[in-house]
């Protein structure tokens, strides 16, 4: 294979579960991917077989307390090692053709724009970023030409539904959702709810924070607000509708009445590749659908009552300002204390729309502001959580 036809990789959050798929892809034909660098949270051994498997030039730990131990892991190898918020950012901002921009929460906004400045083309599975920040990030990505390629399953089905030169001609989009695994449940079973039970998600393969999400919805209500940006919609202009067996991930509707939808087998190695082969189209081992057999797809709206999360999302949507960065910070802290056990399920959202009501929606146009405001909701979601003791 010519030179000239090997793209240069970066994998911004390589050790969680976009990340890992995202190397299975490239281990599958390494020949056509160069790997410049690595990034990952805390997992060092993970990292370092990580990057010994694709030969990266660099892996970059966040916990800079895990430097020594990454070290001891690469030892005899040429990957250079790297540990710190700035070396994240740093190795975000090394030339490559393509980056997977896929560090969870907050932790991720530095180091995507630093890869969005850089240029080149950005696989973005980062919804809690854009939310935050997407006046700046969109700004950054017009002012750079960046190729901004969604990854997030319905927001890649939108994306390859769009029918470029009518995108004028779009009169709504349509997300899916799986309705989670309380997709059914009664909102008094509701505050019983468990960890564990909020973790097993009945369709889709995810990390932690995001299969909490999916079970109270916050998760399609961070994506109502991620597709208005992506896609400029209004927010009236993004539906959501329940759709439990996760074949039919999104849907693009024209003002001629044609409804454009993608299909695919609920593996998030599909959309994955679709941002990896962009403009063409790479293989994947993923489940290939039979119609015949699943017979019936259901759709139906979504319960805003039992699941409150959509309703707030777009509250927080007309409100603008810095309202989307204060809802994402108290998400990702009320989210933490329920895997802790220092809240219920239910108390997800109320902590979300107590915050919310306590910072309102100031306005948000510099980086410096929306810092601050997450800072700010964070630390009213805390004062919110009650103390070790008193949940012992």
């Amino acid at each position: 294979m010519k030179t000239a036809d090997v793209k240069t990789v970066s994998i911004l959050g390589s050790t969680g579960s976009v990340g890992t798929q995202t190397l299975d892809l490239i281990l599958a034909d390494p020949a056509r991917y160069r790997v410049r660098a690595l990034v990952g949270g805390r997992n060092v051994a993970l990292l370092a077989e990580q990057a010994k498997l694709c030969g990266a030039e660099i892996a970059v730990i966040y916990d800079e307390s895990a430097l020594p131990a990454l070290r001891a892991a690469l030892s005899g190898t040429n990957i250079q090692a790297a540990a710190g918020a700035d070396a994240v950012s740093e190795a975000a901002a090394l030339p490559a053709d393509w980056t997977m921009a896929a560090i969870i929460g907050m932790a991720g906004l530095h180091p995507t724009l630093a890869a969005i400045r850089r240029g080149g083309a950005i696989a973005f599975a980062n919804k809690e970023v854009l939310v935050s920040a997407g006046d700046i990030m969109m700004d950054a990505v017009r002012t750079s030409g960046t190729l901004l390629l969604p990854v997030d399953s319905e927001h890649n089905a939108i994306f390859q539904c769009l029918d470029a030169p009518n995108r004028g001609t779009v009169e709504r989009i349509i997300l899916t959702a799986s309705g989670g695994p309380f997709r059914t449940t009664s909102l008094d079973a509701m505050a019983a709810i468990t960890p564990e039970a909020a973790l097993r998600h009945p369709v889709w393969s995810m990390g932690a924070k995001i299969s909490i999400d999916s079970a109270t919805m916050m998760n399609k209500g961070l994506e109502i607000i991620e597709a208005a940006r992506l896609f400029g919609l209004a927010g009236d202009a993004v539906e959501v509708v329940v759709h439990p067996q996760s074949v039919v991930h999104g849907i693009v509707c024209y003002h001629d009445g044609s409804m454009i939808a993608q299909l695919g087998a609920p593996d998030m190695h599909i959309p994955i590749a679709h941002a990896l082969g962009w403009p063409g189209r790479i293989r994947t081992t993923a489940q290939r659908l039979d119609l015949a057999a699943l017979s019936q797809l259901d759709f139906a709206p979504p319960d805003e009552v039992r699941f409150p999360a959509l309703r707030v999302a777009r509250e927080v949507l007309a409100a603008g300002g810095g309202a989307p960065a204060i809802m994402n910070a108290a998400n990702e802290v009320a989210v933490a204390a329920f895997l802790e056990r220092r809240i219920g399920f239910l108390d997800i959202v109320s902590m979300v729309e107590g915050v919310l009501a306590r910072l309102g929606a100031p306005p948000a146009t510099d980086l410096d502001t929306i810092i601050a405001l997450d800072a700010a909701a964070r630390a009213a979601a805390q004062a919110m959580i009650p103390s070790r003791s008193s949940t012992a």
